[in-house]
This record gives C-alpha cells, sequence and structure tokens, in this order.
C-alpha cells in the first residue's frame, strides 16, 4: 500500500477528529494540518499543528501536534508525526511536541524520531483566578514528546 501526504483543511482535518478521536474534540484553530491518504484517495488519518497549549510554553518557537487521528491504517501515525516535524522544522520553529496519554506506548512517535521528554501530571483547567472553566481534556497524566531542531 503506498501512502501519500496531503495538506487538508481545518474542517477537512476536524472532520475526521470528530468522527475517529477516542477522547478529543474538534480544535478552533491551527498553523497547518497535515494528511495521509492511500493510492484510492481514502483519508486514512490527519494531525492538527498549533501553538503549545499551555501559556508559559514559548508560543512563536515551539509548534504543537494539537491533534493526530488514524483509521487504525498501520504506519500512518509514525508518518504523519514525522511530517509534521519536517514542516515545523522547514517552517522555522525551535522544536515540535505532543503530548499522549500515559497509557500510551509512543511507538509511532519513536519511529519518526522524537524523544520522550517528560511526564506532565494531572491537572484541572479550572483556576480560582481564571473565569471560566475549561476542563474539555481527559484529566490523567500524559507524556510529553518533543524532536529539536534548534536550541538556543
Amino acid at each position: 500500500m503506498t501512502l501519500r501526504l496531503f495538506p487538508p483543511t481545518l474542517a477537512q482535518a476536524n472532520e475526521m477528529v470528530t468522527r475517529l478521536h477516542r477522547h478529543h474534540k474538534k480544535v478552533t484553530g491551527h498553523r497547518f494540518s497535515i494528511g495521509c491518504e492511500d493510492e484510492n484517495g481514502i483519508v486514512d488519518g490527519c494531525a492538527i499543528v498549533g501553538h503549545p497549549i499551555a501559556r508559559l510554553t514559548e508560543q512563536n518557537r515551539i509548534a504543537e501536534v494539537a491533534r493526530l487521528v488514524t483509521d487504525g491504517t498501520p504506519h500512518v501515525c509514525s508518518k504523519l508525526y514525522a511530517a509534521c516535524a519536517r514542516a515545523a522544522e522547514a517552517m522555522g520553529y525551535d522544536s515540535i511536541q505532543t503530548a499522549i496519554l500515559d497509557t500510551e506506548s509512543g511507538v509511532s512517535l519513536k519511529a519518526a524520531g522524537w524523544e520522550f521528554d517528560h511526564i506532565i501530571k494531572a491537572c484541572s483547567w479550572s483556576r480560582p483566578n481564571l473565569n471560566r472553566i475549561r476542563d474539555e481534556s481527559l484529566i490523567c497524566d500524559k507524556q510529553l514528546w518533543k524532536k529539536v531542531f534548534y536550541k538556543r
């Protein structure tokens, strides 16, 4: 089977997230998205890359894979992670990162040349100093994975 990358719109990528993602909803914005399709034009997966969700993380030099979803076709995850890293590096970002559930293996990230960085301890988005409650994401420990292109 031949897999080919293509540039989906955010709406196309979000449609796949809505249809197939196990625990996340669509995103409202992005820097870029990358899709993967087979030789028949069937879309097997999409990745959505945006700014880092953690507000204290450098927002202009780090890209973050916010969503990655596939239909289970082999090698699509690693192909998309590798493509996201190449695109971010070509665009001048210092690094790219993503967070996955602590229960996930990270094998696709390893295959794409990413490195495990650390565990993000579970916490709620709800804070007394915020005027809104934002507990939309799954509250559990997560693994932060990175690919660094340039160290300052």
